[in-house]
Order: C-alpha cells, then structure tokens, then sequence
C-alpha cells in the first residue's frame, strides 16, 4: 500500500524549517533550495504544500505568534488581574533561548510590515487581541483595588505593549546585556508604575512590594508578582479596552 501522508504534519515540519533557518542566520538565508536541502526535500517538492516563498513565510509568522498565545493560554490559566497580566508579560518577553528565536523571526517579519500593508495588517491582527486582553486584565486588577486609579491605564496598557515589544529588540541585538533577569527588573519597574501604593489596605500589598523596581522578588512567580490571582479567574481576549 501507498505511504500515508499527512499534509499538516509536512507543512509544519517546513515551517518549523523556516523558523530554524530565520533565527540562526537570518532572513536572507531563507531560499526555497536552503529549505528543501534541510528538510530533506528534492527540489520542487516544497509546492505540494506551499504555492511560494511568500506563502512559507507568512505560515512561519503565524506560527510564532500561535505559539506565543498557545504559551499565554497555558501560563494564564486559573489566573486573572495581574497575576494573568504578568504571565502574558513572561511568555512575549524573551526569558530564554526559544523565545529568543522567536524574537529573530518577529524582528524579520516587522521589516517586511513596514513596507507591505498585507503584513502589517497580519501584524496588527495579533497586536489588537493582545491589547484586548491586557485591557481586560488591568481593568480585573482595578475592580480588585490591585492597580491605581491615578493612572491613565488605556495609555499604559499601549506603552506596556511598546515596552514587550521593544525588550524583542534590545535582548535580540544584544543578549549579553540584556539577560532574562534584567528584563525581569524592568517588567518590575512597569508594573510599579500603576501599581496600589505599598501602604494601601486594599488590594494586592504584596504584589505592590513584589514589583517595586530592584527589588529582589522581581523574578517570583505570576502569580506572587501578580498577587491578584484567582482561581477560575479568566485569562481570555476581548474583554474591551480601559477607560
């Protein structure tokens, strides 16, 4: 009998090949030839499962963004408030070696978004679930008494958002430097920014001190940075932005 082929099964094996290829040595080694020879295919083979180049990389793209949510998905779960909010921060945040490739590859994709409205828009498809759920979790640590009123939150929600982004660039064009615990700190010093005043009596008073900037708990759990965690709490998109 013929061997039974799973097509989903090859094409991720090709995207995972891409990805490979794109965090190592960069985009410009990305050729349809340097696949193929890597994924151990002949030359041609690859259009049985994708029309080009162009459709192999917008697949690779997704694909990291999936497994970022995929990540944030797990890690949030049973979470809500800040204690969700911070586990969303770790899993964008490069921490480790994986989620360093991962940055590689999103900074390719960025300097192709910056010149391709089809791109970018992919881009701003993800950005926007991800505002949302931010969003949502800041508004959760507000009702909770866990973050400060005194704050313009929709306009930090954007600048976190910036933050995340921005520490993809800095540990991926320098990761001496800027290590996991130095990204730690800062995610700690954003935090610290709306946080409930140390002294306040409601609210989160140990995620308050957790994250004030330098302290040493800055790389504690979620759930003890975030402090508002709850279980059954709700770490899904969509729950609509600050006012």
């Amino acid at each position: 009998m013929p061997k039974v082929v799973d097509h989903e099964t090859r094409r991720e094996e090709l995207v995972r090949t891409v990805w490979r290829i794109m965090a190592r040595r960069g985009p410009a080694a990305v050729t349809m030839r340097q696949i193929s020879a890597e994924a151990g295919y002949a030359n041609g083979a690859l259009k049985t499962y994708f029309a080009g180049k162009a459709d192999l990389l917008e697949a690779t793209y997704t694909h990291v963004f999936e497994r970022t949510n995929e990540r944030v998905e797990r890690a949030a779960a049973g979470l809500s408030g800040l204690g969700a909010l911070v586990a969303f921060c770790r899993e964008v945040m490069p921490l480790d070696e994986e989620r360093l490739d991962e940055a590689r590859v999103v900074m390719a994709f960025w300097q192709e978004a910056a010149h391709d409205p089809a791109r970018a828009a992919h881009n701003n498809r993800y950005m926007h679930q991800w505002r949302d759920s931010v969003a949502g979790w800041v508004a959760e640590a507000r009702a909770a008494g866990d973050v400060t009123g005194h704050v313009d939150l929709a306009s930090w929600v954007d600048a976190l958002l910036t933050f995340l982004l921005g520490t993809q660039i800095t540990a991926a064009l320098d990761p001496t430097n800027v290590t996991p615990a130095h990204l730690e700190r800062q995610l700690a010093a954003q935090l610290a920014l709306v946080r409930v005043p140390a002294e306040a009596p409601v609210g989160a008073k140990a995620a308050a001190d957790v994250a004030a900037p330098g302290n040493a708990g800055a790389t504690a759990s979620a759930t003890t940075l975030g402090g508002a965690a709850t279980a059954g709490g709700s770490a899904a998109a969509g729950r609509g932005p600050v006012t």
